[in-house]
C-alpha cells in the first residue's frame, strides 16, 4: 500500500513552467508534483510474509535531477535514518527542482535484528551490488533495490557509520578519478575525503561504475543517533542538493579547509600489539603530531603499559570507542596532512574548544 499526496491542480495558464518527468519503479508512478511513501517488496521470510522496504519519493513541480539517499545500508548503522528521515519529511519541497528518493532503511533484516549483516547466512548487502535475480538471498534483494531505485537515478549518497565499538569522524569516500564523483564528494562539503573506487559490491562503487555517481559518508557509530553529527550530514545534503540546482535557492558550502586523501598520503590502521584496557588520549577528528601518545594500553593491574605512539603527524579519522582489545585489535585510522591542511586545521582546532570539537 502507498500513501499518496495529489499534486496541486494546474490552472493551465501559458506562463506555467515545466513540470518535472514522472518517476517509475515496478508497480509504481510518481507524477510531478507528488510525494509517495511506499513499503517495496524485497524478499519474504521463512513463513512466506513480504519483507518490505520503506522509501519516500518526493517527484518535485519543478525539473530537474533525481537524487537518491540511503542509509542503514549495515542494519546497526542508525545515524543516517534520521537524515534520510528528515529529508523526506521535514523539509518544504515546493520549491524542489527534481526528484528524491529517500530509503532510510536498506537493509530491512538486518534492522531489525540489530546486528551489521543480514540474518540469513550472515551476508553482507554492501558486498551484494548490483544484484541478481537468480543468485543468493542478498543479491535478489540487492537487485530489486538497485534496478528500481538506483539506477534511475542522475547520483546518490550512501550514510554509514563505524561499525560497533569504533566511531569515525564525519566525512566522505568516492572515487575521485570519476569526475561526477569528485564534484559531489567536494559538493557534500566534509572536510575530509578519502579518494578510492570502494570494494566490488558496494553501493557507491556500483552505482558510479553504471553512470550513478554516489558516495559514502561515514558519521560516528553504530547503534545510536549522534546529533551534532546528523545535523553537518543535513548541511552537505543541502550543499549538494544546491551544486545540482535542485534547491536553487541554496548555496553550497565550503567548510573551511578540506584534504582529500589519496593513495599518495600516508594512511595507516593503528592496531595493538597487546591485549588490555585501552586508554584512548585523542578523539575521532583530532590532529596528531608524530610521536605524540595516541592511546595506552593496560592490563587490569596496571602493571603493564604498552604506548602507542603516532608514527607520523595526521588527523585521526576514526578512533576505537570499545575500550577492550586483543592484539592485533584496531585502535585508530590515521592519515596524512599536505602541510597546507595541516596548517589550516591547526588554526582551526586552536579556534575551538577542545572539550566540544569532535568532527
Amino acid at each position: 500500500m502507498s500513501e499518496q499526496e495529489e499534486p496541486a491542480p494546474s490552472d493551465g495558464g501559458e506562463d506555467e513552467p515545466p513540470s518535472n518527468e514522472a518517476f517509475v519503479y515496478d508497480d509504481g508512478v510518481v507524477e510531478p508534483g507528488e510525494r509517495v511513501n511506499v513499503r517495496f517488496p524485497i524478499s519474504e521470510t521463512y513463513l512466506g510474509d513480504p519483507v518490505r522496504l520503506p522509501v519516500t519519493i518526493i517527484n518535485g513541480p519543478h525539473p530537474g535531477p533525481t537524487a537518491f539517499l540511503t542509509a542503514a545500508t549495515h542494519g546497526d548503522e542508525l545515524n543516517g535514518i534520521e537524515v534520510v528521515r528528515e529529508v523526506a519529511h521535514d523539509w518544504d519541497h515546493d520549491v524542489l527542482h527534481g526528484t528524491l528518493v529517500c530509503l532510510p532503511v536498506l537493509n530491512v533484516p538486518a534492522f531489525l535484528a540489530q546486528q551489521r549483516y543480514l540474518p540469513i547466512y550472515d551476508r553482507d548487502l554492501n558486498r551484494s551490488f548490483p544484484g541478481s535475480e537468480t543468485s543468493t538471498s542478498a543479491k535478489r534483494m540487492a537487485h530489486r533495490i538497485f534496478s528500481n531505485f538506483i539506477e534511475p537515478c542522475d547520483f546518490g549518497l550512501d550514510f554509514h557509520t563505524s561499525t560497533r565499538g569504533r566511531t569515525n569522524m564525519l566525512h566522505a569516500r568516492a572515487n575521485m578519478d570519476d569526475e561526477e564523483a569528485a564534484r559531489l564528494a567536494q559538493a557534500f562539503s566534509s572536510n575530509v575525503i578519502l579518494a578510492g573506487e570502494g570494494p566490488s559490491g558496494t553501493l557507491r562503487r556500483e552505482a558510479t561504475d553504471a553512470g550513478v555517481p554516489t558516495i559514502t559518508v561515514e558519521m560516528g557509530e553504530a547503534h545510536r543517533f549522534q546529533r551534532g553529527l546528523i545535523d553537518r550530514a543535513l548541511d552537505g545534503v543541502v550543499s549538494v542538493l544546491a551544486e545540482y540546482e535542485l534547491f536553487k535557492e541554496s548555496t553550497v558550502h565550503w567548510p573551511g579547509w578540506r584534504t582529500i586523501i589519496t593513495d599518495e598520503q600516508e594512511k595507516t590502521w593503528l592496531r595493538a600489539d597487546v591485549g588490555g584496557i585501552v586508554d584512548m588520549h585523542h578523539d575521532r577528528g583530532a590532529l596528531v603530531h608524530e610521536g605524540d601518545t595516541i592511546c595506552t594500553i593496560t592490563n587490569p593491574f596496571k602493571t603493564d603499559s604498552e604506548v602507542v605512539e603516532a608514527p607520523f603527524t595526521g588527523l585521526l579519522v576514526g578512533v576505537l570507542e570499545n575500550p577492550v582489545v586483543y592484539p592485533g585489535n584496531p585502535l585508530c585510522h590515521l592519515v596524512e596532512l599536505d602541510p597546507d591542511t595541516l596548517r589550516a586545521v591547526e588554526r582551526d582546532q586552536y579556534e575551538r574548544d577542545d572539550d566540544t570539537y569532535r568532527l
